[in-house]
């Protein structure tokens, strides 16, 4: 069989807009498959076409609103193909549900992280392809080789790609390296910030020190960093409900912060959000599509990019087993 031949694309049912995207940027047509629930809830996958000896990626990010569903339909997906003799299975899942059990924080806990990590390698699959985990110490989980891919490279950077795309969305705007802070809204998230500002001009690290109080629930501490009269980018993987990212730029308001721009990957938006992301402090809200977005969570300062391309691009890259370290600016 040709080397491109080999190639078999097929989308879950959690985000099938994502995958087509994937598929149009690899030039390919999905994998047809049927996958349905019967009266008592039960998942039925089927897959409609031969792929014996094929290299299998399953498209399916185990995000809300049914993180549960999501998740049993993707394992359901890797039994039928482990069933149909293909020759490799990886599960690209945009979105990892259960990122942030990750570790026990008292006693009696579980590690859903590394549970779920258990359940998708027992069910077959031969490898994994993540985008902006929430803790990388939960690729360890995994005894089956993790690709993991960043956010940051649609959000602010520029890879080598098999056709041209649009720059890149925050490095076209008209920053001046002078003005720009790059603010991490918690001390777990300095790492990820120091990166992105390296990239952005190289640009100063703020961090905001918080003192959390209960699942998602946090209280702004102390500002440690200069933001005044800046132009303020915050970092982060994944933005919640939302408090975390709007104590924190009320704070960096109130410490003189001329514009304020907040950067995530994930877009959960639990309730209430959208409200908190939209009340004007922001001057912008920039994600990526990694989760299914409606038109329920549109704000005036939002703006979504597409991480479709840059998956696209890492199966391709996966496919022929070249590196998968994008070259960034």
């Amino acid at each position: 069989m040709p080397h491109r031949e080999r190639l078999k694309v097929f989308s879950g049912s959690a985000h099938p807009e994502l995958s087509d995207e994937v598929a149009n940027y690899l030039g390919m047509e999905l994998g047809t498959s049927t996958i349905k629930k019967f009266a008592d809830g039960e998942v039925y996958v089927q897959i409609k076409e031969s792929i014996r000896g094929c290299d299998v990626f399953l498209v399916q990010p185990t995000c809300p609103p049914n993180v549960n569903d999501n998740l049993m339909e993707l394992l359901i997906m890797i039994d039928a193909c482990r069933r149909a003799s293909c020759r490799s299975i990886t599960c690209v899942i945009p979105y990892y549900g259960y990122a942030r059990a990750d570790r026990r924080t008292s006693g009696r806990e579980s590690i859903a992280a590394k549970l779920t990590a258990n359940l998708l390698t027992e069910s077959g699959a031969t490898r994994i392809v993540m985008l902006d985990i929430h803790s990388l110490q939960t690729i360890g989980y995994f005894d089956i080789p993790v690709d993991h891919i960043y956010g940051e490279t649609v959000i602010l950077g520029a890879f080598y790609t098999l056709v041209p795309i649009r720059p890149h969305y925050l490095t076209s705007k008209d920053f001046a390296p002078k003005d720009l802070v790059v603010v991490s809204p918690d001390v777990g998230g300095v790492p990820r910030a120091r990166a992105f500002a390296k990239k952005l001009c190289d640009a100063p690290l703020a961090i905001i020190d918080k003192r959390r109080t209960g699942h998602n629930k946090a209280e702004v501490m102390n500002l440690i960093g200069d933001v005044d009269g800046k132009v303020v980018v915050m970092v982060d993987d994944m933005i919640d409900t939302g408090g975390t990212l709007l104590a924190g730029a009320k704070l960096l308001r109130d410490s003189g912060a001329r514009e304020i721009y907040a950067c995530a990957t994930h877009a959960i938006f639990s309730p209430p959000a959208v409200e908190r992301l939209g009340s004007g402090v922001f001057t912008e809200v920039i994600v990526t599509n990694s989760i299914p977005h409606t038109e329920d969570r549109d704000f005036p300062q939002l703006t979504v990019l597409s991480v479709g391309n840059l998956l696209g691009e890492t199966i391709w890259r996966v496919h022929n087993d070249t590196p998968v370290s994008f070259n960034k600016l």
